[in-house]
């Protein structure tokens, strides 16, 4: 009775653990997915909208992300357009979240690679790795709910998403202050909000997938 309650704390805390992990790992890696941006940059026609080049655009954008990366420039500097001093705090704010993610990650990362090893090396019971499982669930549910808002209300969902992460509203930036905002149009953010579904929606799977396979 002990090993089984010792069994199911473990699962539980353990699929939150992964299904955060997940998501921060697809989110890292739409954050470093910047073919997206240039893809984007021709299909949203961001040059003629915003007004800048295509080289212009890339070239602020990049600097965007590369000030967003662990071990990225401490001050962000855009080559070519000026930003009000609300506009530094929001992106300060926004790279906080990004770094956090990325330690997440990293962490996530190792702890899985760190499971895999014991199992290895000790028999692991199929009810030590029911999280793999779990965690699906939880991801998949998830998944379905932001899928959802998404369908439903691009918009409604973009600024709920801001108002759960941000406790300002520095994010509503004024084009005469922020120019940066024309080349970030709304739907380069769904398009990266899609490819974080399909992300995580990818890693569920594998877990399911690692889990039949070491239980067939």
């Amino acid at each position: 009775m002990k090993r089984q309650m010792k069994y199911k704390v473990f699962n539980i805390a353990a699929a939150l653990i992964a299904a955060v992990c997940v998501i921060c790992i697809s989110v890292t890696a739409v954050v470093l997915a910047r073919p997206l941006y240039y893809w984007d940059t021709d299909n949203l026609q961001i040059p003629e909208t915003s007004g800048y080049s295509k080289e212009i655009c890339i070239e602020n954008y990049d600097a965007l992300i590369d000030y967003n990366l662990i071990g990225g420039s401490e001050k962000l500097v855009f080559p070519s357009f000026s930003m009000s001093e609300q506009g530094e705090i929001h992106f300060a704010e926004v790279k906080e979240i990004f770094i956090t993610m990325q330690v997440i990650s990293i962490a996530g990362i190792i702890l899985f690679a760190g499971f895999m090893l014991y199992r290895k090396l000790h028999r692991v019971p199929r009810e030590g790795t029911l999280w793999m499982r779990f965690t699906g669930i939880v991801l998949l549910s998830a998944v379905i709910l932001i899928g959802l808002a998404m369908t439903i209300d691009w918009q409604w969902s973009f600024e709920f998403m801001h108002k759960v992460f941000f406790d300002n509203n520095y994010w509503l930036f004024d084009l005469k202050y922020d120019p940066v905002i024309t080349i970030l149009p709304d739907r380069f953010f769904l398009h990266c909000g899609i490819l974080i579904v399909l992300i995580s929606v990818t890693q569920s799977a594998l877990l399911e997938w690692g889990y039949r396979r070491m239980n067939r």
